[in-house]
């Protein structure tokens, strides 16, 4: 029994077919090119399968009707000549039986004549003389309506025609043509053989079409993903140009942003390597220094030990102060970061948050202000806020002349609240502002390390506003101070 086996093993398809066994690799079903390949046929080959069957029905249809059309008119002929002649009279007429044998002789067929009392009073083929006929066509035709039938199984076309008689109603008779359509058969058989060796014409070019379309569809994503290897194997200075395509040039686009993008991060994560090592190595070198030097020096005063330790315990604060703010950095970072969100009184808040920064601020004589035009409160973590916020006043006051000035407010619509920090201070350069929210970028480096900083301050307020789905950003005239302003949705919606 030859029936069809399919089995998926693995990575492999296979195809049983009685006693023959066939394997393909299933990746040869998912190769681009391939099914490139396959479509291109497929949308050659079936139009034109379709074509042939629909050319050769209307063929087929129209050799029939034309056909019977032509049987019915001889038919119709027949049955005046019967009638002129008083046939059933006598049947014997040879002027009739001539065109009767005439007819059977063309069309290939069999002509019967029957009476009124459905009975065969002549047959061409000499069959059925004598015998009733009371097939339902001619029982149609005895009431007056003419019948023909296409029986495309047996490969014949039945006709029929009533008989009547002149000057009255009644039928007389009826004749019955039956005609074999084997030369439309045989017509057909030729359109089948010629349109077939025509598809196969035409498959021989699709399959060069489909080989070439396939390759040239592929070709620039093979070139893409060269180059994707290539940048697995090391960034690349290269830039993908692939234009073939407006689609390959949108992915080329794409990647280049991609590989321009992971270039800047890896820029970054040396850069952040070498700046935390740089500022966790330079308190240590003080400490060293300052004890190397009391290790070097006898019978100092209690005053200079006492100055040098005072000196190296402000260099272990300065290096605890980097070690929390990388780990606030760290946990920020951290994919997945686990928020504790609560209602909170964003006016209180901010309070509580300025009086905790008032001495700070009134060591250099630096007034804080703040302004509240409505009460607010949101969904956030209280914590991570909390210290964004704080890291923007206290870099307001830090960054400030004295007797300066530095200005909060907080305003809300009905989908987002937003603080704003404003200072009298030095003021950020243009060309600095889109870095300030880098990992240890200061503006000026050598007061920022003058007055305590360590560069991470705002890359950790950042990071907050964005955990809360929100913005941050810096508007500044160098010499004429800095305003920070922050937006937070007033009710967090987790990603």
């Amino acid at each position: 029994m030859n029936q069809n086996t399919y089995i998926q093993s693995g990575e492999w398809v296979i195809i049983s077919r009685g006693k023959n066994t066939f394997s393909f690799k299933k990746k040869i079903f998912n190769n681009l090119r391939f099914r490139i390949f396959i479509i291109v046929l497929l949308a050659g080959l079936v139009p034109s399968v379709v074509a042939l069957f629909g050319i050769v029905k209307v063929y087929e249809s129209r050799a029939v009707s034309l056909r019977t059309a032509e049987i019915q008119n001889q038919c119709t002929i027949l049955t005046n000549q019967i009638s002129a002649s008083h046939y059933f009279e006598d049947t014997s007429q040879e002027v009739v039986n001539d065109s009767l044998n005439q007819l059977t002789n063309i069309y290939n067929g069999r002509v019967m004549v029957i009476d009124d009392l459905l009975r065969v009073v002549k047959d061409t083929y000499s069959l059925d003389e004598g015998k009733l006929d009371v097939s339902e066509s001619v029982v149609r035709c005895m009431k007056g309506t003419s019948t023909n039938n296409y029986d495309k199984k047996n490969h014949y076309i039945e006709v029929t025609a009533p008989i009547t008689i002149p000057g009255e109603d009644q039928i007389r008779g009826v004749i019955l043509a039956s005609v074999s359509t084997d030369s439309i058969e045989d017509s057909l058989d030729v359109l089948y053989t010629q349109g077939s060796v025509i598809i196969g014409l035409v498959m021989i070019f699709l399959t060069i079409v489909a080989v070439f379309a396939a390759d040239r569809v592929v070709r620039p994503l093979h070139q893409i993903a060269a180059t994707i290897e290539n940048v697995s194997a090391g960034y690349s200075d290269d830039v993908l140009h692939v234009d073939t395509f407006t689609e390959t040039k949108s992915i080329s686009e794409a990647i280049n942003k991609m590989m321009g993008r992971l270039k800047l991060l890896d820029d970054s994560r040396e850069e952040f390597v070498s700046n935390v090592s740089h500022e966790l190595k330079t308190p240590m070198t003080s400490m060293k220094v300052l004890a190397d030097s009391l290790l070097e020096q006898e019978n100092l005063p209690v005053e200079m030990y006492q100055e040098f330790m005072g000196d190296i315990a402000k260099e272990i604060d300065r290096e605890n102060k980097i070690i929390t703010d990388l780990l606030s950095l760290v946990k920020m970072d951290k994919k997945g970061q686990t928020l504790n969100i609560e209602s909170v009184n964003i006016n209180e808040l901010l309070e509580q948050i300025l009086k905790r920064l008032k001495p700070i601020a009134e060591k250099k004589n630096v007034e804080i202000v703040m302004e509240s035009f409505r009460p607010v409160t949101a969904e956030i973590d209280e914590t991570k806020l909390s210290l964004a916020i704080s890291n923007l006043v206290e870099n307001a006051v830090k960054y400030n002349h004295d007797n300066g000035w530095v200005h909060v407010s907080l305003n809300a619509d009905h989908k987002f609240f937003y603080v704003k920090v404003e200072d009298s201070g030095i003021g950020i350069p243009k060309e600095d502002q889109a870095h300030v929210f880098e990992r240890f970028f200061r503006v000026d480096k050598s007061h920022s390390r003058e007055i305590g900083g360590t560069g991470l301050g705002l890359a950790i307020a950042r990071n907050a506003v964005i955990a809360h789905r929100g913005a941050i950003k810096v508007f500044s005239e160098e010499g004429e101070g800095t305003t920070f302003t922050v937006r937070i949705p007033l009710i967090y919606t987790a990603s």
